[in-house]
């Protein structure tokens, strides 16, 4: 059948920049890949261990829509202890398919056609098409290395129109490492409350802060109220393929989320869901232990990149690192498609980000240090070469 039966608004987006680098090195034995942001390290056994008793035991059933009550009660002591927020278990809290439904739901619960989403850029590649999905118009809030790639509130208020409603932040950022501190964020906050700007939160790389402690925009004064945060146990419990996130917020926006949930995923699965409460109750060893090394393969990798003539900015947040190769004269895709088939090494052009991203590649430094290092020997050679680039 022709495409032509396909919804305007689905061609309109564009596939995935970061799956279609994945795709060019499948098969590929020899590829080096920094491209994917997954942890190399598998979930924990202790966590696998209860899956495996729960399945024993017969635990295959649907669970309540918004998610088990003690793995919800466990996400709200964890992020009361962990970060100062303080949600109410039993209707501040939902359970969800990964942190992306939850962007999902939100975008889909706060947004009617017309309304802008402003998104600060290079950013995350699924944001605007998921809001363009639901009929909003996208402003790209631009971020810089000169600022670190932090948000500022002169780039948000020169962004600002009469239909600005939404606004998605997420910090660490994907793909940049930028975090933000309370003091980065408090201007931020104050036009977020004079503009009634609903803030969605992506906060999944939370936990991996680097020398400093992850600040959320909900726990500053007057925000909570207006912020869905969102987070998920992917990143930093090595749990991508378990599906499980969650979004945490005022009781009215989490039961507009909920509404939609119960009709499209009915709830998250059983089985990730009893990995998640085993994580949060046995597991902040086992991930506090991969975070010193995602620590270590950081300063490792950003070190040696400065060493071969690439740029970077010091990521202090998430497991990327975001250099500039715009000395290069070459165009990120065409410089990560040289990389990739000269010198066996997969990063993310820049592009594929937003505004901003062009003149850089992003590179997951979450393979191993032994990976890694090879990965820079590599990309020095190609380097060296000057007819290459």
């Amino acid at each position: 059948m022709s495409d032509e039966y396909i919804s305007q608004r689905v061609r309109d987006i564009p596939p995935s920049g970061i799956r279609a680098f994945f795709e060019l090195t499948e098969g590929s034995r020899d590829t080096i890949s920094l491209g994917i942001g997954e942890p190399d390290f598998v979930t924990p056994e202790h966590v696998r261990a209860a899956c495996i008793r729960a399945l024993d035991e017969g635990r295959t059933k649907y669970t309540p829509n918004a998610g088990l009550p003690e793995l919800r009660e466990e996400i709200a002591s964890y992020l009361c202890n962990g970060f100062g927020l303080r949600y109410e278990p039993a209707n501040e809290v939902l359970v969800t398919l990964g942190t992306s439904e939850a962007v999902d739901l939100a975008l889909r619960t706060f947004v009617e056609p017309g309304d802008e989403v402003l998104i600060p850029a290079p950013g995350y590649v699924a944001y605007s098409p998921i809001a363009h999905l639901h009929g909003a118009q996208v402003v790209e809030v631009k971020t810089s290395a000169e600022e670190r790639f932090k948000l500022t509130a002169q780039a948000l208020a020169e962004s600002l129109t009469p239909r600005s409603k939404v606004l998605v932040v997420n910090f660490p950022n994907n793909p940049t490492g930028a975090v933000m501190t309370e003091e980065d964020w408090l201007p931020v906050a104050e036009l977020a409350v004079r503009n009634d700007l609903i803030v969605i939160s992506d906060e999944v790389y939370a936990e991996l802060t680097y020398g400093s402690r992850h600040v959320s925009i909900a726990s500053l004064p007057g925000m909570k109220e207006r912020t869905i945060v969102i987070n998920g146990f992917s990143k930093a419990f090595a749990m991508t393929g378990w599906r499980i996130g969650y979004a945490c917020g005022n009781r009215e926006l989490i039961g507009g989320m909920l509404k939609i949930h119960q009709y499209t995923a009915m709830c998250a699965p059983v089985l990730g869901q009893i990995a998640a409460i085993e994580s949060l109750r046995n597991g902040l060893e086992a991930m506090e232990a991969m975070k010193t090394a995602f620590d270590e393969r950081r300063r490792m990798f950003v070190k040696g990149l400065k060493e071969i003539g690439l740029p970077c900015h010091e990521p202090h947040g998430a497991f990327y690192a975001f250099p500039s190769i715009a000395h290069t004269g070459l165009s990120s895709e065409h410089f990560s498609r040289k990389l990739l088939k000269e010198a066996g090494v997969a990063a993310v052009p820049g592009h594929v980000f937003g505004t901003g991203g062009e003149g850089h590649i992003r590179c997951s430094y979450t393979v191993s240090t032994q990976l890694l290092a090879e990965a820079l020997e590599r990309m020095q050679r190609f380097m060296r070469v000057p007819e290459r680039i």
